[in-house]
């Protein structure tokens, strides 16, 4: 979907949704070597270790988003699906989010139209695209899985909350810093780089600024990719 620019972000296209498991499982269980899909590039892409425990939690898989990855896992996959692609995908820059945060627009007030958070959500993650898109045709971009970013100096953080928080105020939503304590009770010794056993709530989108893509105005203003420039 594309992103205008606003407050000195530069344009940019964002995933309608959070990474569903069916893409990351992809990347995950190397499903595109085993279907001989893969090229020797996107072979080459350093993958997690299989987890050890369910990291959906059984709250859903087919159409759920992925979740418990470790910021070092996102940033693999993203590598991963840049080889597949040949587009350079990546995780949104903490100004870029906050850019789609204030043009979706959603209030404090209507947010559980739109949010999948403790107020409905039963401690579990929900299929994504299940709440009403947002303006910009995202979906989830509040609540359901909390989503990583790149701060300013390099460093990793959450935004957007999640299916655990009680109250989510798009107006005061600030990035989350990265922390041992999303893994502090992983039993591993050296604890896993990939998995977060404490963060369940963590998931991803991607964004890109490969702008190859015809893009049509979607009902309500919002833009939607509809065809692919062939090449």
């Amino acid at each position: 979907m594309a992103v205008p620019a606003c407050d000195g972000a530069a344009p940019f296209f964002a995933a309608r949704t959070e990474v569903p498991w069916e893409l990351f499982d992809a990347f995950l269980y190397q499903l595109d070597q085993k279907a001989g899909a893969s090229t020797p590039e996107s072979d080459a892409v350093t993958r997690p270790t299989k987890p050890y425990v369910s990291v959906d939690r059984g709250y859903g898989h087919q159409g759920w988003p992925a979740i418990s990855m470790s910021s070092k896992g996102a940033v693999q996959f993203c590598e991963w699906l840049s080889k597949k692609t040949g587009r350079t995908y990546r995780l949104p820059t903490v100004a870029e989010w906050q850019c789609m945060a204030k043009q979706t627009p959603v209030s404090v007030e209507s947010i559980t139209e739109r949010a999948w958070t403790a107020a409905d959500a039963k401690n579990a993650s929900h299929k994504i695209g299940s709440k009403k898109l947002d303006a910009l045709g995202l979906a989830d971009l509040w609540g359901n899985a909390a989503e990583w970013c790149v701060a300013a100096d390099g460093t990793f953080c959450i935004l957007g909350g999640s299916f655990k928080d009680k109250k989510i105020d798009p107006a005061a939503m600030k990035p989350i810093p990265e922390t041992e304590d999303w893994n502090e009770s992983d039993p591993q010794f050296p604890k896993s780089v990939w998995w977060l056993v404490d963060g369940p709530y963590i998931g991803m989108r991607v964004v890109t600024n490969d702008a190859n893509t015809n893009l049509k105005p979607a009902p309500g203003g919002a833009a939607t990719a509809a065809t692919e420039k062939k090449q």
